[in-house]
């Protein structure tokens, strides 16, 4: 654990940030609420960022709109390759078996199929552990989750995760690249986010911004 000194000066970062956390916690369940085809765009969102930056993932989301459930396979490469998207040819491969096997499964009726989970962990465990679903793992359906509205999954970035290790939160030891791993190290988080008496929410964003010096999605 952090000494008093670092939860102090955390805790003051954190009320002067709270106000744009709330405010962006408030536009992602806006998300849900504008319907499924938003919750599908910040799906496919989701996909592009992993391995890659959320700035990244935005302006190729900008460059593929139109087409995201429209286009065919080729035409969502074609248009990834012609705005230099990283991994052109994968990621736009994932988002159309991704709504392929979706709109087989609920008819891409993504607000109704979210909805229908009572258990936040069943809800991500459907995506993350899910062979149809391109390109999510556990920490990318967290993110997706997160950005849709749905509170208590921990994003574990790279910025995250470094910030848990120097806050000895975790150890080095502690990695989040399998489904055990990335649980308990949300475990730790939550408990930690408890302690100190800051939303787990909202830890996220504060220590995310810490990092980048930005709350972006």
């Amino acid at each position: 654990m952090p000494g008093k000194d670092f939860i102090a000066e955390l805790k003051r970062d954190y009320r002067a940030k709270r106000p744009l956390i709330e405010q962006r916690l408030a536009e992602f369940r806006a998300v849900y609420d504008r319907g499924d085809e938003a919750i599908f765009e910040e799906l496919c969102f989701c996909i592009l960022t992993a391995g890659s930056s959320a700035k990244m993932g935005m302006k190729t989301i900008e460059a593929l709109r139109d087409i995201l459930r429209s286009g065919d396979e080729a035409a969502l490469q074609q248009r990834a390759r012609e705005h230099r998207v990283r991994f052109w040819r994968l990621r736009p491969s994932y988002i159309h078996h991704t709504r392929e096997y979706l709109v087989q499964h609920c008819g891409l009726d993504l607000k109704k199929l979210l909805g229908s989970f009572s258990c936040p962990l069943a809800r991500r465990e459907f995506l993350a552990a899910n062979k149809a679903v391109k390109g999510l793992g556990y920490k990318e359906s967290s993110h997706f989750l997160r950005n849709v509205g749905f509170r208590g999954y921990a994003i574990l970035d790279k910025h995250i995760i470094n910030s848990l290790r120097e806050m000895r939160v975790i150890g080095s030891g502690l990695k989040p690249g399998s489904r055990k791993g990335y649980l308990a190290i949300e475990r730790k988080l939550a408990r930690f986010a408890d302690e100190i008496g800051i939303d787990m929410d909202h830890l996220d964003l504060l220590l995310w911004s810490r990092k980048t010096g930005e709350i972006l999605k």
